[in-house]
């Protein structure tokens, strides 16, 4: 139903109720309309109806229910207040109307865009308004909130015109119009408010306009000025720590953090901020983890939770699905940034080297109408598994076992809607990731398995389209990552060493070299991060197939070698010696990569690529050279 008719609707029958004296049950629908569709004039006339009847606007307040309040309720509230004048009331009331749902157009009544209006109403009630605003608002402000927001901080601007001596108004003026991107006015507000009445709050204000704007040692020289004055107020320690943390000096930082958490050792973000400052001195995970053990037994605290995505969010397993690197992926990307080609072509990859098994997934997820043909194993064979696997994924078929074919049946078409409908890209955190994933801890292990080598086409949106047209691999493997992960929830009750999830979850890891090694590694990984007592075994598995992949690099190709060193390197529980060697190795990998010349990745690769889409026909050059073969050394085998 058209939200203006659905208004409309409760307006007609808020006003039957207003005839026959139900006076209740016509606000509950004079609030049921404002929700719909604020700007409706019809609602406003008939809240004015609705006071008349009730004997006047504070009698008509008493109608509506405020134990539980709805939008919609309190925007009436609203408006019963600015009709009886009482300002100090209505604006704080509307402030949080617009800052529960600013997208909407609140703000849009006539009272507040009255030119009277900036004169009329007490800077106080201004102020606390704001106070109420900004306490929601993201700052900067999206596009597409300032529409809504933009009548509101109208008025709050003709008021700081209109008393210009009230130093806390300038203030919380100061702080909107940060939110707005208007740095020259937000500076200059907050140093009219220090000049007018120096204190705590304006100086916290007039810092943070200054770090908004661009200048961070004047940010600095504020607040800590101010500490020095006031030494009480921890959240000023975290401030100035996390400029410094920012400016590159993570060291300094952490001395106002200790000077803080010497005042108030649980403070809730200063703790959390320690852990990010000692990360951007340490490097490493240790303190990530620390952060996360943190926030599992804190869930409460939102900063960390806040700051742990943002050193999570740029690290591949940590924060999002690790690339794949396949020379079949690279040319599967420059088929389809070619705007010639289309899903329904008929292509051909012969790769002189078998891959990993997951990539043909990719590429006929890319291109339905494609074969994908090997010219060799390259030793030592990546098809055998490391240990004996009890329920494999693929078969290697065809006369030189070259042609692989998923060992499993399809999962149910329930289970992978499900699946489909949990698996992400990106995550906050590995833990997050693996809460996330909890919806899947009533499917079929079976189903999960299947889900590995059978996934589902990506969701119906714009990011699946993507995914669809640009990089179908990253969705291939984030099914896998999600099914591994659902997998890792499946009789979360039994004790992790004796478990049937660790038991599939290594067979994935140690199985034929895929994508599905890194996938269940990860979900150990994130199992790991979630309960201390599987770390010191989830580092020993991780360590063991990073070792054997390490092994096979020095002999040939192994892409996964990079993903498996990022996952130990996740394990700071781990002896030093694993996680220095898990770094070389890691560096070896991307050193090697960086060799090749950039914009060669199908000579580099060793696939020929022939698209056969009536008159075009495509072939790649030759193989890649020979690794060196001492790049590794302390490589051994460890049993499980």
């Amino acid at each position: 139903m058209d939200e203006r008719l659905e208004a409309e609707g409760e307006v007609a029958v808020a006003r039957l109720a207003i005839d026959s004296g139900d006076l209740e049950h016509a606000a509950a629908h004079l609030g049921n309309a404002l929700t719909v569709a604020p700007q409706l004039p019809d609602a406003y006339e008939a809240l004015a109806e609705l006071a008349v009847a009730a004997g006047g606007n504070a009698a008509a307040l008493g109608l509506f229910d405020m134990d539980e309040p709805y939008i919609g309720t309190v925007a009436c509230i609203a408006q019963l207040h600015a009709a009886a004048g009482r300002w100090d009331s209505a604006l704080p009331a509307l402030a949080s109307v617009i800052g529960a749902d600013p997208e909407r157009p609140w703000a849009e009544v006539a009272w507040l865009a009255d030119p009277a209006l900036p004169g009329l109403v007490p800077p106080d009630a201004v102020t606390q308004a704001v106070a109420v605003l900004v306490r929601t608002l993201p700052e900067p402000l999206p596009p597409q909130l300032r529409e809504g927001v933009g009548p509101f901080y109208a008025l709050v601007r003709a008021c700081v015109t209109a008393h210009p001596g009230h130093s806390l108004l300038h203030t919380m003026a100061s702080t909107l119009a940060r939110r707005f991107g208007d740095m020259a006015e937000a500076v200059e507000w907050a140093e009219d408010a220090c000049r007018l009445e120096p204190g705590h709050w304006q100086a916290v204000v007039l810092g943070g306009a200054l770090r908004a704007a661009g200048r961070p040692d004047e940010a600095l020289a504020v607040w800590e000025a101010e500490i020095a004055r006031d030494p009480s107020d921890v959240d000023l320690y975290v401030d100035v720590a996390e400029l410094h943390r920012h400016g590159g000096r993570p060291a300094e930082g952490l001395a106002w953090l200790d000077r803080g958490l010497a005042v108030e050792p649980e403070h809730p973000k200063a703790l959390p901020a320690s852990f990010a400052l000692r990360h951007a001195v340490d490097g490493g995970t240790a303190q990530l983890l620390a952060l996360s053990d943190h926030l599992r037994a804190h869930p409460e605290h939102g900063y960390a939770a806040a700051l742990l995505a943002e050193l999570c969010e740029d690290e591949p397993w940590l924060g999002h699905v690790h690339p794949a690197f396949e020379a079949s992926v690279n040319v599967l990307h420059r088929m389809l940034a070619n705007p010639k080609t289309a899903r329904d072509h008929e292509i051909e990859l012969l790769g002189s080297a078998l891959e990993a098994p997951s990539t043909r997934l990719a590429v006929r997820m890319g291109f339905p109408n494609s074969k994908i043909d090997y010219q060799s194993v390259a030793a030592p064979d990546p098809r055998v598994p490391q240990y004996e696997v009890v329920t494999p994924l693929w078969r290697f078929d065809g006369p030189q076992g070259l042609d692989a074919r998923p060992a499993l049946d399809p999962p149910s078409a329930e289970s992978a809607e499900l699946v489909r409908d949990v698996t992400a890209l990106a995550w906050p955190a590995p833990v997050a990731a693996y809460d996330h994933a909890v919806r899947l801890s009533g499917l079929d292990p079976e189903d999960l398995l299947a889900l590995c080598v059978h996934p589902p086409l990506p969701r119906r949106d714009e990011q699946g389209a993507y995914l669809l047209g640009r990089q179908p691999e990253m969705w291939v493997r984030a099914v896998q990552t999600f099914a591994c992960l659902g997998i890792a929830h499946h009789r979360a009750d039994e004790p992790w060493m004796d478990s049937r999830r660790r038991a599939l979850l290594l067979d994935l890891l140690f199985g034929p070299e895929d994508w599905t090694n890194e996938a269940a590694g990860f979900a150990l990984l994130a199992t790991a991060w979630a309960d201390p007592e599987a770390r010191e075994d989830v580092g020993v598995r991780l360590v063991d197939r990073m070792m054997a992949v390490g092994k096979a690099w020095r002999e040939r190709d192994a892409t996964s070698l990079a993903s498996l060193c990022r996952l130990v390197l996740a394990c700071p529980w781990l002896d030093e010696t694993f996680l220095d060697l898990a770094e070389k190795m890691l560096s070896a990998a991307k050193e090697f990569d960086a060799r090749s010349p950039e914009g060669d990745e199908e000579r580099r690769s060793g696939i020929t690529a022939e698209l056969e889409a009536r008159q075009s026909r495509e072939s790649a050059p030759a193989a890649r050279g020979s690794k060196p073969r001492s790049l590794l050394g302390r490589l051994f085998g460890r049993t499980r």
